[in-house]
């Protein structure tokens, strides 16, 4: 007799197992229409699901309150998407091999991999897209069957589609995405989803969830294609990857468009490069950031911003080096839970010349280091165990916590090729790190501190609009580490956390780094996209690990815990973000230069000079365009480097001691003393005003 309890508190008691959609219809005609799906204990399922215990049940749905579907809508709906769009590719290439098809943030895509001689490019779209809306308009039901593992596999195999069987194989031993939340993986048995009927129509390996029936999905359109590779090895067998995005109605694709197309104008590999804001030079290797003088100004400048509010809150200044021992990582356990996104290790010389001398392998070598047997060093992809042997460095008391450690500390990562993207996903990048190390009972309020710290960030930047995902552990998985009551502390600290910001949070079950639950912070930008930004983690693992203590009140040893926290989360990540954001024209307080002066011939320079020299006097940024252009030409020109303030004098400044002013959004604004300008100009800059 399942009893299923509503987020409203109220409950329906059942006498036999039931299936979602039938408690939807149970409580109303209008539920169960707008349903597309639910969560049942947390997890997202289909409204078919069959549920024979206790459970709490939340329906998603097409149309909740407040008008725009919530991500769990959209997620089932271009999931559903995918395998549209993947039968009507195979209607039209028939021997095509289907390989992995998810939804994304702002869409869909499906890898696939084409028989020799055939290929696709953007003019096959309309017709995928016709054959897509065949399968849409016949409203066909996404049906959900299990199969057991060898009949399952038998009959992958059967059909010929090696990357299906390795999905299955990768979803059966736990590998896959996803696979930790599949009840029907963890039971040796894998689903299918047949859009209509199985046996007889299309239909997929999948672990789902799907909308009821294609006949959701009411617009869509294929975007773009791209070369992949299976499981993102680029040795292995090259693939075509075909992107989509699918929406509940065609005014919400629409809307998407525009901001597609605004995006492309704000991208910031094109503005970087006009604003000459940062390099990647191939020398120097993909993924890693040169940052320009340009560039390096606004990044000093969020540095300072946000080392002066740490110095606020009892922040202490720490530096540590780029490697460290294998030995670090293996207590830490980033080696090897995090092993596929580091750099490979490397040893010492007179290590290397011994197993050479030895006739080692390059798997041997390889197996040693993970054995053990031989010392090696990592290029650091976390601050965390440098910052933790620095607390270990003394014995503290109760007294003295909490001790706040801070570092703009640069790490690196592993990140296949066709992943990286511009500062947005790079291989070295700085974090604005810091490590908390407190006693279980100052937890609440140093989390407390953490927020403040971002809410001030995001507010002086004017990005209010922002939502928190708090990242939890996966049911029955295994790439965790710790007590489970341990966890449970940390989960509940994260979120009572959440719930005193008074914004939308969602718990996110898999989200958790491999030591702790986190926070992390999504924010919206001026055209209404999902950034996810700062982060704060709760971690009583790691002090075990290291086997930290501190004296307590009773004089013996206890456990601290740590707080890992990162406002900004990556200064490349964050600055991309900051150009897309405010599209190069930033802030007077982070603009590389805030004022040109433009003498409006070469008699005066003098002037100009002058005018420049007090400025700088006063920490403002500012050059001269000394050129013997016409001012109109050298206007333009400040506009489309975003420059603040132009400054334009001639005869009649140079008599009144004043200037002409225009600004890059306001125009000509008059002329103005010289005095007047520079408090005005220095005002915009200590109140981190949004424009001029």
């Amino acid at each position: 007799m399942p009893v299923i309890t509503l987020p409203d508190g109220s409950s329906r008691t059942y006498g036999q197992p039931v299936a979602a959609k039938k408690v939807a219809e149970d409580i109303g005609p209008g539920l169960a229409k707008s349903s597309v799906g639910c969560r049942i204990n947390g997890v997202l399922r289909d409204l078919a699901t069959v549920i024979d215990e206790d459970s709490q049940v939340r329906f998603v749905l097409e149309k909740p309150k407040g008008g725009a579907p919530d991500a769990d809508a959209l997620f089932l709906l271009r999931h559903s998407a995918a395998h549209v769009m993947a039968e009507a590719i195979q209607q039209i290439w028939p021997g095509v091999q289907l390989v992995y098809g998810p939804p994304t943030s702002d869409g869909f895509f499906y890898d696939i991999r084409f028989p020799e001689g055939a290929s696709i490019s953007s003019k096959d779209f309309e017709q995928i897209e016709k054959g897509m809306a065949a399968i849409v308009a016949a409203n066909k039901p996404l049906t959900r069957y299990e199969m057991g593992d060898e009949a399952a596999l038998a009959k992958l195999h059967n059909e010929g589609n090696k990357y299906k069987v390795d999905n299955a194989v990768r979803a059966l031993e736990g590998k896959s995405a996803g696979a930790a939340m599949n009840p029907a993986t963890r039971n040796h048995r894998l689903s299918f989803y047949a859009t209509g009927e199985p046996g007889k129509d299309w239909e997929d390996l999948c672990m789902g969830p799907h909308v009821p029936s294609t006949g959701r999905i009411r617009a869509f359109k294929i975007m773009s294609l791209a070369a992949s590779y299976w499981h993102g090895d680029e040795d292995s067998d090259r693939l075509t990857r075909v992107y989509g995005t699918a929406f509940f109605d065609p005014a919400a694709l629409e809307e998407h468009l525009k901001r597609l197309e605004e995006a492309r104008e704000r991208d910031h590999r094109v503005i970087g490069k006009q604003l000459q804001l940062f390099l990647l030079d191939e020398m120097v290797g993909p993924g890693l950031i040169l940052w320009t003088p340009a560039g390096a100004v606004v990044r000093q400048e969020l540095q300072n911003f946000i080392a002066a509010e740490l110095r606020k809150q009892g922040y202490l200044q720490v530096f540590t080096p780029h490697i460290g021992k294998l030995e670090l990582y293996r207590t830490s356990g980033h080696f090897p839970y995090y092993a596929d996104s580091q750099y490979p290790p490397f040893v010492e010389r007179e290590t290397l010349a011994k197993l050479s001398a030895e006739r080692a392998s390059c798997a041997e070598l390889v197996n040693h280091l993970a054995a053990g047997d031989i010392e090696g060093y990592l290029l650091k992809p976390m601050n965390c165990p440098h910052h933790i042997r620095i607390f270990a460095s003394r014995r503290y008391s109760y007294r003295d916590l909490p001790i706040r450690l801070a570092e703009f500390g640069t790490v690196y990562r592993w990140e296949q090729s066709g992943e990286l993207s511009g500062m947005i996903r790079v291989r070295g990048f700085t974090q604005d790190d810091a490590h908390l190390f407190c006693t279980e009972d100052q937890v609440s309020a140093e989390l407390n501190g953490c927020l403040s710290l971002v809410k001030t960030i995001f507010k002086t930047l004017h990005m209010t609009d922002y939502r928190v995902r708090v990242g939890l552990r996966a049911p029955d998985s295994s790439k965790y580490v710790g007590r489970p009551e341990l966890w449970e502390k940390a989960e509940q600290a994260c979120r009572q956390a959440a719930a005193t910001l008074g914004i939308p949070s969602t718990d996110e079950p898999g989200e958790a780094a491999f030591y702790g639950p986190k926070i992390d912070f999504v924010v919206k930008d001026v055209i209404g996209r999902e950034w996810q930004l700062g982060t704060i983690q709760v971690d009583y693992n790691l002090p075990e690990r290291f086997d930290l203590g501190y004296v307590g009140s009773d004089n013996q040893l206890h456990r601290p815990v740590i707080i890992h926290r990162a406002p900004f989360g990556s200064m490349e990540r964050f600055c991309g973000v900051l150009i897309e954001h405010f599209a190069g024209a930033f802030p007077v307080w982070l603009s590389p230069v805030q004022v040109m002066v433009m003498p409006i011939s070469e008699r005066h320079h003098e002037y100009a000079q002058g005018l420049a020299a007090e400025l700088r006097e006063h920490g403002v940024r500012v050059e001269v365009d000394s050129r013997n252009e016409k001012v109109n030409l050298k206007i333009r020109e400040a506009q489309v480097q975003k420059i603040p303030y132009m400054l334009l004098v001639g005869d009649k400044e140079i008599q009144s001691g004043s200037v002409s002013v225009r600004t890059r959004k306001g125009g000509d604004q008059g002329s103005l003393p010289r005095g007047e300008f520079l408090a005005g100009v220095r005002q915009a800059i200590e109140s981190r005003r949004i424009e001029p």
